[in-house]
């Protein structure tokens, strides 16, 4: 067990599994109480695995709290049970995020809305509520977990690459404007990751993972497709002191993917 987040406070949105999971995990094994966040449902049934499994590995407290991010009374919620649990918020992960397929002339109300509710709206209210806790202590670390589709996107998925767009606005506002606070937010570039749900859509086309797998040994320069555990390596980073002078930063975890 790591001590570089040794007695912060971090919630990780999204967390019950893929990239957030591997977070929430990793964020435990350095020392971090950390608060696991998601829907109800399956959702809530593997937060709350999620958070007994860290107490049961790591020396730290964890805590699931239920938190469908597309409402902003969700998101405050979540940032004042945490600070009503543990007493402060020292990071956010704003990893909470949906992906459904569709170009710019397939996409429908319906699914725009959807997409930006949980992937901007969410991020935004979220950040919203842990600055105004992180005023009162003394500052903190945002880590907004983005994408290679937040530069331009592919054709069919055009409602979730604005929507990251935005994120990469938003990291920006806030590490421009609560630096002299101590605040700070940086995104992560996430390049292809082999989560739960890219194996299950891709199935769904009929590509199996061991055909996704062998697809990326092409398409990505570093030979093979990324992990949960490489985008938690450069969460840990920006959420510790090492980083304090890092702040409005893009750190692509990509294998060269998109370049």
């Amino acid at each position: 067990m790591g001590t570089r987040l040794a007695g912060k406070v971090v919630v990780v949105t999204g967390a019950t599994q893929g990239i957030g999971k591997g977070i929430a995990y990793m964020c435990a094994g350095e020392g971090a109480k950390v608060i696991i966040s998601g829907r109800n449902g399956r959702n809530e049934k593997d937060g709350l695995q999620v958070a007994q499994n860290i107490k049961e590995e790591y020396i730290t407290d964890a805590l699931f709290i239920k938190a469908d991010v597309s409402s902003e009374e969700a998101c405050k919620r979540l940032i004042e049970k945490t600070v009503d649990h543990f007493g402060r918020i020292d990071g956010l992960v704003n990893n909470a995020g949906v992906f459904p397929r569709g170009s710019m002339l397939e996409t429908t109300e319906e699914l725009f809305d959807t997409v930006f509710d949980v992937n901007i709206k969410g991020a935004f209210f979220c950040t919203k509520y842990a600055i105004a806790s992180m005023l009162r202590t003394g500052g903190g670390s945002i880590v907004q977990i983005g994408s290679t589709n937040g530069y331009k996107g592919q054709k069919d998925l055009a409602a979730y690459s604005c929507s990251k767009g935005a994120m990469l606005t938003l990291n920006r506002h806030v590490a421009a404007n609560y630096a002299e606070e101590g605040i700070r937010s940086n995104w992560i570039t996430v390049g292809w990751v082999a989560s739960e749900g890219e194996i299950e859509l891709h199935e769904r086309m009929g590509v199996t993972e061991a055909q996704l797998h062998e697809q990326a040994k092409v398409e990505i320069p570093s030979g093979r497709m990324q992990t949960a555990e490489d985008m938690a390596y450069g969460v840990i980073y920006l959420l510790s002191d090492e980083s304090t002078q890092v702040t409005g930063t893009e750190l692509g975890i990509t294998g060269g993917h998109r370049v």
